[in-house]
């Protein structure tokens, strides 16, 4: 069953529009849906469902976007979205599901000092609400840990080569179902294969993607979902507000201008979000100078080891396997690293599996200027054996100073972060995985593409900030409840009736941890605080399929 409905079946008006579908877009929609509001999801990305994510290469370049001040290629609802900034780069997923559809799936709870930070609105960080967000997420996404992570090779692998940290890796908690099951959405749901195609997309259907969660529970209470359809700004009417569509971003026919609604959910994500904040601030509406600021790339690095000594098997085989080798999940295993005195040193280390959809195409990624030998012959013999079968992956998340800026050039999203490499999160992590992958018996591999157009810039695939929460409008962009604040009022902190910000945008710091969890909770806890405040019942456990 698609989720997804065509443009020409839009209404002129709806009680909630709810702006992106991945993890806040998700929590909103299905929560005003039970509660008896007509809710429509616009969604600029397409609706991709199990099965008919990229398994060749072809596929996958055939989906991927990538857009910089010198570079405007592929489709604009490519499910891979690739920003080149002079700073910095960003990859953030686009699709009916948003960034859970190629995240690895990593469920963590941020060390208690990110909320200890006096950044953060006292009414949040003492919320009893916010722990019952992170349960209620964790009972709709079902974290797990595989109960084969240890058998994995590539695990095992890291566990050895821990030694030179002192620290071993665990198991980590991923949203991925290893038996057969019913998502808490309803949507009958495959174990996993342990075919190492997370991050590539789950074409057997076991990981807890929005899509198969919140966003089916959505519909299944009368939400109506619109893929392809992307929004420009918004601004206030006498009676409502109005959400301007970008007539740039027709793909369909029946595509109209504008639509309105008594109440705007912003999630389209931290660049998403922003940028349609930004472009509204242009044509008037009055929003805080913080918007745009604060951007956090949550101390992200992705990193490899090349030429272990044994074989490591972390490339994916995807789904019918393209050979016999047994994967794990995109991460089965990570080492955090806690240092009591700082947190800004802490971090947390995941070995990680590239999708399949890659594979014939990663050698040519480690050829430039000469890097690795090995390469070609992978080319011809690929990659399942040989010098690539010991080729070791990386996720690392920290933190950084959130020091980057979102701004509008030449009416697109600008991420302005001199000195970004600098930050002192990354010489750290570098040596951290320079020990690892040594003691490991290869050579550390920090960007095999650092001779290309990506440069030698950092890139995450966790942003974070652009529209922080903050006590006030001087602090901040939205309220402890995500309401958007209004400075046309004395009051430092009127807000814009009916307007939110609900996604990773809100975060005013990064995290130190892969952020779905937190992005969950806390828009858990702001539709929480939503429906009390308008009176609207809040329903918010799983059901059983009907």
């Amino acid at each position: 069953m698609r989720l997804s409905s065509i443009p020409a079946a839009m209404r002129s008006h709806y009680d909630v529009v709810v702006v992106g579908s991945g993890y806040g877009g998700g929590v909103a929609a299905s929560r005003l849906a039970r509660a008896g509001k007509r809710v429509a999801v616009l969604e600029r990305g397409r609706e991709i469902q199990t099965g008919e994510f990229p398994s060749r290469f072809p596929d996958l370049r055939a989906q991927m976007q990538v857009r910089g001040a010198k570079v405007r290629i592929g489709p604009a609802t490519g499910l891979f979205d690739v920003r080149f900034g002079e700073d910095i780069h960003v990859l953030v997923g686009c699709g009916v599901g948003g960034g859970s559809l190629i995240n690895a799936g990593v469920a963590l709870v941020p060390d208690a000092r990110v909320f200890a930070d006096p950044i953060w609105p006292k009414a949040l960080s003492a919320d009893p609400l916010l722990q019952e967000g992170y349960a209620l997420a964790r009972r709709w996404l079902r974290p797990a840990r595989d109960p084969q992570a240890m058998q994995h090779t590539k695990l095992q692998v890291y566990a050895r080569a821990s030694a030179a940290v002192g620290t071993a890796p665990n198991p980590a908690e991923i949203v991925v179902s290893f038996e057969d099951t019913m998502s808490a959405g309803g949507i009958p749901q495959k174990a996993c294969t342990r075919c190492g195609d997370c991050c590539g997309g789950c074409n057997v259907g076991a990981k807890n993607t929005v899509a198969l969660t919140y966003l089916p529970d959505a519909v299944r209470h009368g939400a109506e979902i619109f893929s392809e359809v992307k929004v420009s700004s918004v601004r206030k009417d006498t009676d409502a507000w109005v959400i301007e569509l970008d007539p740039d971003h027709v793909i369909s026919t029946g595509h109209p201008a504008s639509i309105r609604a008594d109440m705007v959910i912003l999630a389209a994500g931290t660049l998403g979000s922003t940028e349609i904040l930004l472009r509204s601030r242009e044509r008037g509406l009055a929003v805080s100078d913080r918007l745009g600021q604060r951007f956090s790339a949550n101390g992200d690095i992705i990193a490899f080891g090349y030429g272990a000594k044994s074989p490591v098997n972390a490339i994916g085989v995807g789904y019918p396997a393209k050979t016999g080798i047994v994967v794990g999940a995109a991460v089965s295993g990570q080492i955090e690293i806690v240092d009591p005195d700082d947190l800004s040193r802490s971090m947390t280390i995941q070995e990680g599996a590239m999708p399949s959809a890659l594979a014939p195409v990663l050698p040519v990624l480690f050829i430039p200027n000469g890097r690795l030998l090995g390469a070609v012959q992978s080319l011809i013999n690929g990659v399942y054996k040989g010098p690539f079968a010991g080729l070791q992956t990386f996720f690392a998340v920290s933190h950084d100073s959130a020091s980057g800026c979102l701004v509008l050039k030449d009416d697109r999203l600008d991420i302005q972060w001199p000195g970004a490499k600098e930050e002192p999160v990354y010489k750290r992590v570098d040596e951290t995985l320079s020990a690892i992958v040594k003691e490991a018996g290869g050579s550390y591999v920090k960007n095999p593409l650092s001779g290309t157009m990506m440069g030698h810039q950092p890139a995450t695939a966790h942003p974070l900030g652009g529209c922080g929460i903050g006590e006030d409008r001087a602090m901040g962009v939205v309220n402890h409840k995500s309401q958007v604040f209004d400075t046309r009022d004395a009051d430092p902190t009127a807000v814009h009736e009916g307007l939110y910000v609900i996604d990773g945008a809100i975060m005013p710091r990064s995290l130190g941890v892969n952020p779905l969890l937190s992005i969950t909770a806390l828009a858990e806890r702001a539709l929480a605080h939503l429906c009390a405040d308008h009176g609207l019942a809040h329903d918010a456990e799983p059901q059983p399929a009907r």
